[in-house]
């Protein structure tokens, strides 16, 4: 079926111009069909209703029309009809209505004034203008007064009135001064709408002779002036001195002071007034008021608020103006004038009248003889307006006749018309306030069709646009179109194609085939004309490489592509903008072919670049922008999220779209890339906010899709290489029209839950896909392959719906469809759907076992019916069991194994069985309600396997040359045990291996004596038990033939049990070295650590240790010799160590850690020098050589008691230094106690300072620490003791030189020198 419709007015392609429309024809304004037709005439220009003209220049009094034949003009003035001809100063133009009255050569405006209407006539009617109503302009002058000077005391209220002429039109009032400068207004100090001077109170600077009130008259470009008025303010202190002047002391002294008062309204006057105003026009209402301080004025309307985006205050909110008033305007508004003081009020009511305004004003009608047609005339005002109808300018009433004609109060109906009763009709709609006037003519036409579309009209347009093709005509009747393809092509038709009512072919997406040439036919009556038009498709043109955004530095270089690709046959010009400015006229600036290059880099070259690619038919255009940055050295840039957008705006508001824009925030020196635009459904979840979409970071707009019946808001991040900026402030809420659904829920299943039933399941829609209120659901089903109806249901808001009563597991045919109060959706798709399962009826029958090894079997059976599974068939479960092993005959707890296998299989493989085994096993059906019966129990058997490794193998009695093996059998033997394989070789020190001897053992042995071997030598074994089928896995033992008699013990690692034989024979090594029992024994600063070793002999030990807890790598001391202790020295008190022992070559072996603890240090012990690492090998070797040479030095220098040492001080000069003679090796003398005693001074060259001198008494037997205490000892150049003692051991001599300290070997070293 043929699809029509109207196009829009504003299309470009439209040449036609609606004259008419109600049941008649158009009438394109086409020149030479205009030359052609007859038409009654059409008032096209005329002066205004009331027109003021210049006194001093000639008046033109304008009325043009139009018609076929061209019409002719005549004038009445007064209602009366004016001669022109009679007039020497009155003409009218050439072909023209217009009337010249001549002023400017002698004539006197005001004897023109008057009320004129033209008239314009032709063969087929009248067309009359408006009443015109011509009025001079006038501009008098002032009337001459006597202005007396204004004395006003500070704080006072005053009016300067200005009672200008009354001129024609009203003049504009204004205040100035002598030197034509605007007086300044405030709040305190405005101009009235009457054009008076108010001061809400007057100051001393309100004081000055010059207020003048001016009148412009616009239409004589004069002003005039009113003459000065003075004002003169007195002050508090100027009144004061003029009374003191005046009065006597007995006299009251002194003015009252300037006093705050309450407003008081200087206009209007009393408490309300009334307003009376034009629909349409401005109402202007005002207040001005009187009060110190200055009042403040705000309006209120009672009963409702001021109309929104109408509403206006002017001097300083003492005039309220509301534009375009209308009737729902009307009411009292009310002032409010307030000061710290108090407030006044004034209440205006505002009655809003209207002159006639249009509701339908009359068309021109354009009727075929014989056709029907109505003129409607229709009009509202305040008060109502009443319409009257004239016939060529005469009232109806007394106009001639016409049989087709009736008047029915606003409407003329005609019934067939001929072509006599073509007319102008007029329609006066007046009431108080004014009157409309409107001339609508009925022509009527007979014409055969004419197409005024030129013919072979080339129409060229881009691939997947809109084609129209037009075919403007013309005919009365009017005529049909019907439109061709080709020169025999058939009649268009179909949704492809859209006729329009003008004759335009609209093809809405045009494709390469749709290339050709079309015919259009017009035929009416009368006649049948055709003409041929030729369109073109071309390719469309692209922009394949766009420009890119980019970041130059100051001076540098920077290139911007724009390469296109387009139609072969269209010449395209490309242009670049700058900001969507020309580009700067500057030779840096470099266009080519594909590109734009700028050269030497500024500041000023930062924007947005846009390449703009046009041809005859199409533009396209894709922009980059330039971001510009200091060349380096520069300060480090800082870059930041973006700042948040703002300033949203919402246009365009339709029912499924809306376009929003914003200003973007700073970018924080990172470009912005893109934006996020988010919206909130604030009807069906406030405050949660959606992702809607994203645009480029250079677009500021976007057109939204929307959806019905959500009350959006939205939101815009942006986002640059930083992140995201904070959300912008929500935009406006804009709520969308409620609309029947657009989709149905999705996701519908038809499961059941009982054998007897379907459940119906859907997800919901969400609330903004409802699409407007009052969501429902109509649920539809019918069994599939049966020929039922459709059984529905409509349900409430929820997502399931139960159909009892259903057979079991039967195919259905479900839709679920949503509807609400306006409406459902689409019909929606069928999904298949089951009835509920039960649980299958039959077993698999011929099932069949095939052994294939002794660890896997293959089971097969047949499949079931499909009908007995009663459900969807999800696969077989096979349950197996072992009943008993073959080799031990014993039963056991049976653990039944299960297998599923999906889907419609019909083998299975059984794996991980045990050799030699008897199993049963059975299969059954299932779906998705459960299992169904077992088939009958098959038995099948595994067979042998190769035996498990023996339980265990020891090894005991170790003699010379024989050792005795010991073994339990194989826990798993997976068969009948055929023998055991003993294996064993010799192991020499290196760890190599020697030859290998191999033994069968019967299987019913578990023990065996190995003779004839070597003697301290090691052996490997390697033991495993054998089937039929083969050996199985082995074990493995080592252990020593003795040396000879002693202590043996022998651990064996291998077995599940440990035995321990223990005669007396030499102990046999174990398999691997191992350290265990660490021991530590822990003083203040050093301890003493043991272990035991078992092993290789000739191991190199070392100790580690460290600070427990820390992650600071061990400390490491070698161990001299093949020691099972060593001792720790230099530790801290009260510190916790970790320790652990290794040794040496043996792949980094060492024991477990250790953990101890050293104890708190003691103020009153001293610290064991000889616990220090580094001498401890030293210690014992050198104290005994100490001692000797001690007891040497004391013999031969204190034979006979104390050494005489006054007398060697007598003796020699510097008794401090004594030389070592060294020729014969013997010493120099000592110093004196009491030369020690007294200067105590340090030692000189050759005595030598211990780094440590300090040992604890109890850790050391060997030290000089018993040889006295309490008072520190040195030794002298010469190796003597020197220093005061204080006490001895019961071991020291009676008398000698003693030490409170045990000196260490180091000083004892450093002093025999």
């Amino acid at each position: 079926m043929m699809k029509k419709k109207s196009i829009p007015a504003s299309k470009p392609f439209l040449i036609l111009f609606l004259c008419q429309m109600i049941s008649a024809l158009d009438v394109p304004l086409d020149s030479k069909l205009l030359e052609e037709l007859s038409q009654p005439p059409t008032i096209t220009h005329q002066s205004p209703k009331d027109y003021i003209v210049d006194p001093r220049e000639n008046i033109v009094i304008q009325c043009e029309a139009k018609g076929k034949p061209p019409p002719s003009f005549s004038w009445t003035r007064n209602g009366t009809h004016f001669d022109i001809d009679k007039d020497a100063q009155v003409t009218m133009k050439p072909n023209s209505g217009t009337l010249v009255i001549n002023i400017m050569n002698g004539g006197k405006a005001e004897a023109y004034e008057g009320v004129y209407q033209c008239t314009a006539r032709n063969e087929r009617g009248a067309a009359i203008s408006n009443n015109i109503v011509i009025r001079p302009s006038r501009s008098p002058l002032w009337t001459k007064e006597k202005l007396e000077p204004h004395q006003v005391r500070e704080g006072d209220s005053l009016v300067l009135h200005c009672r200008p002429p009354v001129g024609l039109p009203p003049p504009i009032i204004f205040w100035m001064d002598n030197a034509f400068q605007r007086l300044p207004q405030s709040e305190r100090v405005s101009q009235g709408l009457n054009g008076d001077l108010y001061f809400s109170n007057v100051q001393p600077e309100d004081t000055r002779e010059d207020y003048i009130c001016y009148a412009r008259f616009n239409h004589t470009q004069t002003i005039q002036q009113k003459q000065p008025i003075s004002v003169k303010v007195f002050s508090l202190d100027s009144l004061n001195d003029t009374i003191a002047a005046n009065l006597s002391d007995t006299d009251i002294y002194g003015a009252k002071p300037v006093t705050e008062r309450q407003p008081v309204l200087l206009t209007p006057t009393g408490s309300t007034s009334t307003k009376v105003e034009l629909r349409g026009n401005v109402l202007l209402l005002e207040c001005i008021a009187a009060g110190l301080p200055t009042p403040v004025i705000r309006w209120i309307k009672e009963g409702g608020e001021l109309p929104a985006n109408r509403t206006f205050f002017e001097n300083f909110k003492k005039t309220l103006k509301i534009i375009d008033v209308s009737e729902a305007d009307s009411g009292n508004y009310k002032c409010i004038a307030r000061n710290t003081l108090g407030s006044v009020h004034h209440v205006i009511s505002v009655t809003v009248k209207a002159a006639p305004y249009w509701i339908t004003a009359p068309r021109n009608l354009v009727l075929s003889p014989g056709e029907d047609g109505t003129l409607i005339c229709r009009a509202n005002g305040n008060p109502k307006p009443s319409i009257s109808w004239l016939a060529n300018g005469v009232p109806i009433a007394i106009a001639p006749e016409d049989p087709s004609r009736k008047v029915d109060g606003d409407t003329i109906i005609f019934s067939h018309v001929q072509e006599r009763s073509s007319a102008v009709y007029q329609c006066n709609a007046s009431n108080e306030y004014g009157y409309l006037l409107a001339n609508a003519f009925v022509n009527v036409l007979a014409e055969p069709p004419r197409i005024l579309t030129p013919a072979n009209k080339l129409y060229q347009v881009i691939a997947d646009s809109p084609a129209l093709l037009d075919c403007a005509y013309f005919g009365s009747p009017k005529p049909e179109i019907e439109w061709f393809k080709g020169v025999k092509g058939s009649i268009l038709r179909g949704n492809e194609y859209v006729f329009h009512d003008n004759g335009t072919l609209e093809i809405p997406v045009a494709q390469k085939d749709s290339t050709g040439t079309y015919t259009c036919v017009a035929r009416n009556e009368l006649g049948k004309i055709q003409n041929e038009v030729h369109l073109e498709i071309k390719d469309p043109t692209m922009i394949i490489k766009q420009p890119e955004y980019k970041v130059v530095q100051r001076y540098g270089q920077v290139s911007f592509e724009c390469i296109i690709k387009h139609d072969s046959t269209l010449l395209p010009t490309v242009i670049w903008l700058k900001d969507n400015d020309e580009l700067p006229d500057d030779e840096r600036f470099l266009v080519g072919k594909d590109n734009l290059t700028i050269m030497n880099v500024t500041d000023k070259d930062d924007g947005t670049y846009t390449c703009i690619v046009n041809t005859t038919l199409d533009s396209v255009s894709a922009s980059a922008v330039l971001t510009v940055v200091a060349a380096p050295p520069t300060p480090a840039i800082i870059y930041a999220r973006p700042n948040p957008p703002f300033d949203l705006e919402l246009t365009g508001q339709l029912e499924r779209s809306i376009e929003l824009s914003w200003i973007p925030g700073d970018e924080n020196n990172s470009p912005i890339t893109h934006f996020v635009i988010e919206y909130e459904d604030g009807l069906h979840e406030p405050g949660v906010w959606h992702y809607q979409t994203e645009v480029p970071g250079t677009q500021t707009t976007v057109q939204l899709k929307l959806s019905p019946y959500v009350n959006y808001s939205f939101r815009v991040v942006a986002v640059n290489k930083i992140g995201r900026s904070q959300p912008s402030e929500p935009s406006e809420q804009y709520l969308t029209k409620s609309a029947s659904p657009d989709e149905n829920p999705a996701n519908v299943q038809g499961i059941g839950s009982e054998p007897d039933n379907l459940v119906i399941t859907w997800e919901s829609l969400k609330g903004f896909q409802s699409n407007g209120p009052g969501l429902q659901y109509k649920v539809s089903w019918r069994q599939k392959d049966v020929d039922d109806e459709w059984t529905s249901v409509i349900v409430a808001n929820v997502s399931k719906y139960i159909v009892s009563g259903t057979p079991t597991f039967v195919p259905y045919e479900i839709k679920v469809q949503a509807l609400n109060d306006l409406g459902y959706a689409p019909e929606p798709s069928e999904v298949i759907g089951h009835s509920g399962e039960d649980l299958p009826m039959v077993a698999p029958g011929n099932v069949q076992v095939h052994v294939i090894n002794s660890t896997l079997a293959k089971v097969h059976w047949d499949p079931v019916p499909l009908k007995t599974v009663r459900g969807h068939l999800q696969g077989y479960k096979v349950y197996y069991w072992k009943v008993q092993s073959l080799s031990r005959r014993s039963r056991r707890h049976v653990e039944k194994k299960i297998l599923t296998f999906r889907g419609n299989k019909t083998f299975g493989m059984l794996p991980g069985l045990e050799p030699y085994s008897s199993y049963k096993l059975n299969v059954r059906v299932v779906n998705g309600k459960g299992e169904g019966p077992a088939s009958p129990d098959k038995v099948f058997k595994t067979p042998e396997g190769v035996p498990s490794s023996p339980s265990y193998l020891k090894i005991t009695n170790p003699t010379l040359d024989s050792l005795t093996l010991e073994w339990g059998s194989p826990t798993h033997p997976n068969g009948v045990l055929t023998s055991y394989i003993l294996k064993f070789q010799p192991i020499n020190n290196t760890h190599e291996l020697g030859p290998l001897v191999e033994i069968r053992i019967p299987a019913n042995e578990s023990s065996l004596i190995l003779k004839n071997l070597n003697y301290s030598t090691r052996y490997k074994f390697y033991f495993n038990a054998q089937t039929s089928v083969g050996s199985g896995s082995q074990i493995t033992e080592e252990a020593v033939t003795i040396m000879d008699e002693g202590y043996s013990e022998i651990l064996f690692a291998t077995s599940p049990v440990m035995h321990t034989v223990r005669p007396t024979f030499y102990k046999v090594q174990p398999l691997y070295p191992r350290i265990r029992n660490v021991t530590t024994a822990a003083a203040e600063t050093y301890a003493n650590i043991s272990w035991e070793y078992e092993g290789p002999d000739h191991a190199n030990f070392y100790v580690e240790y460290g600070v427990a807890g820390s992650k600071e790598d061990w400390k490491k001391e070698i161990v001299n010799g093949s020691r099972s202790f060593f001792v720790l020295k230099g530790l801290t008190p009260g510190t916790a160590y970790k320790v652990r022992v290794g040794a040496e070559g043996l792949s980094g072996f060492r024991s477990s850690e250790d953990v101890f603890e050293t104890g708190p240090a003691m103020a009153s012990r001293q610290v064991d020098i000889a616990t220090q690492g580094w001498f401890i090998g030293l210690m014992c070797a050198v104290a005994l050589l100490i001692l000797i040479l001690l007891i040497v030095c004391f013999i031969r220098r204190n034979k006979g008691g104390k050494y005489p040492v006054k007398e060697k001080e007598d003796a020699h000069a510097d008794p401090e230094i004594q030389p070592m003679k060294e020729d014969d090796g013997t010493f120099g003398e000592y110093r004196s106690l009491e030369s020690d005693a007294e200067d105590h001074k340090p030692l000189k060259k050759g005595s030598r300072t211990p780094s440590d001198r300090t040992v604890k008494k109890e850790d050391s037997d060997d030290s000089l620490v018993d040889y006295g205490e309490g008072v520190n000892g040195q030794f002298n150049e010469d190796g003597s003791f020197i220093g005061q003692y204080s006490g001895k051991k019961e071991k020291e001599p009676a008398e000698g030189n003693e030490s409170s300290e045990a000196p260490s070997p180091v000083n004892a070293m450093n002093s025999f020198v």
